[in-house]
């Protein structure tokens, strides 16, 4: 463990020295964020490109950026300290009972959260969580390129996207237990067509979201199916994507 947070500190240190030849922050005030990507099931290896992306965008964004995968660190005094909470990737059953009241807490104060890829695929016991989230994962097919269509434009992190009908890219593309679209807002689709067929076609949905938002009694939540590959981190159209969506969900922006 000592040496996981060796690695992670190295890695955060050098990450903040990449950002220090950036422009300054477009915003005044700082943003401070909880990235957490603990995995008590599958580990994308896009972990680490996620991060460094975060990271890479910190200093013009004004992010302040705690990594960890200590569940610990879901307790009412640590959690106060943040404005959202970034579930990036994690899997399985990560947090403890007094972990997830902690968190609880901390979005009825009106806080944020974006869930990223497998942030659907994380805490199938906890109904608050998956309220928060959208929709947990079922199944998906092979990795592969296959295009997202938007159903709308009007909110900040689909600015990237704006004057496209459409985006073709490679990613994991995520099916769900149950359709999200009657509790949330729906910005995105899979063009499950543009999917090559394989054995298991228990991943179509026909109506198939992958990209919403939720605002509610000041709490704002934001999921994006794209992440399972490094590339995907690396693509500018997604990166601007994602760091709309956080300065969303820390109200820097209005829908």
């Amino acid at each position: 463990m000592k040496f996981k947070v060796l690695i992670l500190s190295v890695f955060v240190l050098l990450s903040f020295a990449m950002c220090g030849q950036a422009k300054e922050p477009e915003y005044k005030n700082a943003a401070h964020l909880l990235v957490f990507t603990k995995t008590d099931g599958f580990r994308h290896e896009s972990i680490s490109s996620g991060l460094k992306m975060l990271f890479d965008q910190s200093k013009k964004q004004n992010w302040v950026i705690t990594a960890t995968e200590d569940a610990s660190f879901f307790n009412n005094e640590t959690l106060s300290k943040f404005d959202a909470v970034i579930f990036l990737n994690p899997t399985g059953d990560a947090l403890d009972q007094n972990e997830q009241a902690a968190f609880e807490a901390f979005m009825e104060e009106g806080k944020g959260m974006v869930g990223i890829h497998a942030a659907a695929d994380f805490e199938y016991e906890w109904p608050y969580y998956g309220h928060l989230v959208g929709a947990y994962f079922k199944t998906h097919p092979p990795a592969q390129e296959a295009t997202v269509i938007f159903e709308s434009h009007d909110h900040p992190a689909m600015k990237p996207f704006e004057g496209m009908k459409s985006y073709t890219t490679f990613d994991e593309w995520y099916t769900f237990k149950e359709n999200p679209r009657p509790n949330v807002n729906v910005l995105a689709t899979l063009d499950e067509n543009t999917v090559k067929k394989y054995k298991n076609d228990e991943w179509e949905m026909g109506d198939h979201p992958i990209i919403w938002w939720q605002e509610k009694d000041g709490m704002r939540t934001f999921y994006t199916g794209f992440g399972h590959t490094h590339e995907s981190f690396q693509d500018k159209k997604v990166i601007e994507h994602i760091t709309n969506a956080i300065n969303w969900v820390v109200k820097r922006s209005d829908k």
